[in-house]
């Protein structure tokens, strides 16, 4: 009976919520905390006061969804974005473009990502390429960076091989093609695409592409889709898309060009039947989906149908659903879906690694369960250049934080920027992840089916114990508690809930304890939950 008034209270609360008001004030309870937004802000939750984010037209650069979830079991949700703050001991929700639901049945973080989820955001039962998970993936970026070519490209997957490290997923990143929206290999630096593409098959590699929506102006294909209409326009109170005539130039990280506008359908049958070609001629897996980003949309654009940028963000997502192998880097409330995301470029530094664990336990909480951590050591091109930029412990740390993730990505060699020592203490990360691999497959395999995180916070797993706070470990599913090293000291700290837990190196501890070690460079802590 408790239950059934409690549920009767949180629908009314519901219906309550559902009239548009310009300003939304809930009260925040003594001692709940509360997540959600936006992935890339993340690393600043469970949010204080004087914290504030308005979503619209802007997703940080990275998954995002107009959720709010509390360690009390409340939870806000929008089919829109909305801008939210913490004030002075209130939760003030405004700038809203449709009803907000607040709902306060569940008692706890877990109960609130099940409601929220199973009700706006529910899983669909389908798996994005399993050899996402089982093996490592490759990325050519940081080796080749803009000067992506057959020759490199085949000496980069054969030194994956020669080196011990396992075929897997290898993505040929940008700039394979003569300008954006021509979709063939050029010619210049591939003399037979479609003959590397087989040869990488051979060697145990399924192979993707980097793709974006982005058109480069004044060239064959541009002037064809402005003809065709297919692309965003210029803004005009005054204009229709009918009478739209100016294509809409957006700048981006590299320079100025169109976009196309998925909200007409022929456009989508446009890229779709492009991507088909690239699938045919040269024999790829898949494709990584850039850009996208609700803030590369403007928002007084013309587009087919009229959207906000965050609509125009989340119809490039569904594009991806066709194929099973899939990355995303932007993406707007596709929580639930089958495609892989990644958390946002990260620097070759100590503080963006201390990201990935708040980032990405994020991720699950907004319905993003298949998301990789950013290539190890980094994303950004620049600290590779040039050993004196190189730390190789943040290297072998980042690998080691990754390879208990739903997904480990290499990008710069191993081989290439670490002694004999680091190289080794890479390796081992990698056959650590071997050794987790089966378990890992059956997470993935239940959040297709359930929704539930792959990889959960310590609030998420063990709540009310003090922990909503902690950024320096998560949980592996309900068993396997990972504690990489995130400082270059080498120092750890772990927080064990309460029960038994049993340590990689084989000693048992009773939780809660605090337990302060110096972390061997070839170590990843890891602690088992017993009971």
């Amino acid at each position: 009976m408790k239950r059934f008034i409690k549920f009767i209270f949180a629908v009314i609360i519901v219906c309550a919520a559902t009239q548009l008001k310009a300003q939304t004030i809930i009260t925040i309870k003594d001692g709940e905390q509360w997540f959600g937004g936006a992935v890339n802000e993340s690393q600043l939750a469970p949010f204080a006061d004087g914290y504030s984010l308005n979503m619209y037209a802007d997703t940080k650069g990275n998954q995002a969804a107009p959720l709010l979830l509390s360690t009390k079991g409340r939870f806000v949700w929008s089919e829109e974005p909305f801008k939210f703050s913490i004030d002075k001991g209130k939760l003030v929700i405004n700038n809203m473009l449709s009803p907000l639901t607040i709902d306060s049945a569940g008692r706890n973080l877990r109960d609130a990502f099940a409601n929220a989820s199973k009700r706006f955001f529910p899983s669909k039962g389908k798996l994005p390429d399993t050899l996402l998970f089982s093996k490592p993936q490759y990325n050519t970026w940081i080796e080749l960076v803009y000067n992506q070519n057959q020759q490199d490209i085949l000496k980069y997957a054969h030194a994956i091989i020669d080196n011990g490290f396992p075929p897997g997923v290898l993505m040929i990143d940008d700039n394979w093609a003569d300008y954006y929206g021509r979709f063939d290999f050029r010619a210049d630096r591939f003399s037979n695409a479609a003959a590397m593409v087989d040869r990488l098959h051979r060697m145990g590699f399924k192979v993707m592409l980097w793709v974006s929506p982005f058109v480069s102006p004044d060239t064959e294909v541009f002037r064809d889709l402005l003809a065709k209409k297919l692309l965003l326009f210029e803004g005009d109170d005054a204009k229709t898309w009918n009478k739209a005539e100016k294509p809409a130039i957006i700048s981006w990280w590299n320079g100025y060009s169109s976009v196309l506008d998925f909200t007409n359908p022929a456009a989508i049958e446009w890229f779709s039947g492009r991507l088909q070609h690239m699938m045919d001629t040269y024999h790829l897996d898949g494709f990584k989906f850039d850009a996208g980003d609700a803030d590369f949309y403007p928002p007084n654009s013309i587009s087919y149908k009229k959207v906000i940028p965050n609509e125009h963000s989340r119809l490039w997502g569904e594009v991806g659903l066709r194929y099973p192998l899939n990355e995303y880097r932007a993406m707007w409330k596709m929580g639930g879906q089958p495609l892989v995301q990644r958390l946002r470029d990260k620097g070759h530094n100590w503080e963006d690694l201390q990201k990935l664990i708040p980032h990405l336990t994020t991720a699950g909480l907004l319905g993003y369960q298949f998301t990789c951590t950013d290539m190890i050591g980094g994303g950004e091109f620049g600290s590779f250049i040039g050993r004196s930029k190189l730390d190789e412990l943040l290297v072998v740390r980042s690998a080691q934080c990754s390879a208990l993730m739903p997904m480990m990505q290499f990008s710069v060699a191993p081989w290439r920027v670490l002694s004999a020592e680091n190289l080794a203490a890479v390796k081992k990360a990698v056959a650590i992840r071997a050794k987790y691999t089966p378990y890992i497959m059956a997470l993935a395999k239940a959040a297709a089916a359930t929704g539930e995180p792959i990889v959960r916070s310590m609030e998420y797993q063990f709540p009310n114990q003090g922990l909503a706070g902690e950024k320096g470990q998560f949980m592996l599913g309900s068993r396997f508690l990972v504690a990489p090293v995130l400082k270059k000291d080498g120092q750890n700290v772990v927080h064990l809930p309460k029960g038994k837990w049993r340590s990689d190196e084989g000693k048992t501890f009773k939780g809660p304890c605090v337990i302060r070690e110096s972390v061997a460079i070839d170590r990843l802590p890891v602690y088992e939950f017993l009971k």
